[in-house]
């Protein structure tokens, strides 16, 4: 890694982006920074809105309202994209009788690089001992892996990636976290969308959290846990039924994360443990959760979408 090298990425910029599909609004005013030379973590649930925004920023989706720029452009704008801007949005389905280096040589000549990239990018991504195997006998975690070097044939200043660690192993998700860290460090823009929160905790630099199409918060994840109570209680419990009446009567905030789990927010274990035992609450487990990056997009994201956030304000 290049601790030194001079900034050479691209500022990602969206502006109050917004899009409905009929009467489903996906995305609601949106509008969020991502510098080079850091790796940006952009996180949220499922149905988030988060690979629509990916979208509109890639001009594959065209937005209602709102703008969504690469250094300063709209990416349909970009006199040569391909140089500029490289994506893994979604699986590709590779011919299974074409070989690595042959797919790759035939992404370089439709974006006009040269074919020695192919063997350039097999090495970065560690294929370099698979060019000649036939892309049908590779794992979903070696298919994954020719995506991001496809991405990086034109040597591009921006990397935009959506859930790239689907079908890795630990020991591929370690790879892939340490190349991102690389090319941040060559001063490339990286942003990344995953729901591996504890990966993305050793990974990003900043973070872009997305609820409902909202944005729920942005910064580093030092300055966003700070903003976060340290004292939240996580609980796992069969009658969960009688304990939310409960919480609600005593004004405690709580999210619903799961059928039979809840985290209680701002709360101490010396103010939670009477009420659960003057009320013989039965419980499965509970723990004491600390500010990191699992409890923060717990807190923001009204939990895992099994249930409601107690509104107790």
């Amino acid at each position: 890694m290049t601790g030194a090298t001079a900034t050479r990425g691209l500022p990602i910029e969206i502006h109050g982006l917004t899009k409905r599909f009929g009467p489903v609004l996906a995305v609601n005013d949106v509008s969020f920074s991502v510098s080079p030379g850091k790796v940006t973590g952009f996180l949220g649930p499922n149905g988030s809105g988060k690979t629509t925004t990916l979208r509109m920023l890639l001009g594959l989706v065209t937005p209602s309202s709102g703008t969504a720029t690469i250094g300063g452009q709209k990416y349909t704008d970009l006199s040569n994209p391909g140089d500029l801007v490289g994506a893994v949005l979604e699986a590709t389905s590779f011919h299974p009788s074409r070989r690595a280096r042959s797919h790759l040589r035939v992404v370089a000549r439709a974006c006009g690089h040269d074919e020695a990239r192919a063997d350039v990018v097999l090495e970065l991504v560690g294929l370099a001992g698979d060019a000649t195997r036939k892309v049908g006998g590779f794992s979903m975690g070696m298919r994954q892996r020719l995506e991001l070097a496809s991405a990086l044939i034109g040597d591009p200043e921006v990397l935009i990636l959506d859930e790239p660690s689907n079908g890795l192993d630990p020991q591929g998700i370690a790879w892939l976290r340490d190349f991102m860290r690389y090319l941040a460090g060559e001063g490339k823009t990286v942003l990344v969308s995953s729901h591996l929160l504890s990966e993305m905790a050793q990974t990003i630099d900043e973070v872009v959290i997305l609820s409902h199409g909202v944005l729920r918060a942005q910064g580093t994840l030092a300055s966003i846990t700070a903003n976060i109570s340290a004292s939240n209680m996580r609980l796992r419990t069969p009658e969960l039924e009688r304990l939310v009446p409960l919480l609600d009567h005593a004004k405690f905030t709580y999210t619903r994360i799961g059928p039979d789990e809840l985290t209680v927010h701002q709360i101490t274990p010396e103010r939670l443990g009477p009420l659960l035992a003057q009320n013989q609450i039965v419980l499965y487990g509970l723990s004491h959760e600390g500010t990191d990056l699992e409890s923060v997009f717990l807190s923001l994201t009204e939990g895992l979408g099994f249930g409601e956030q107690g509104a107790t304000a």
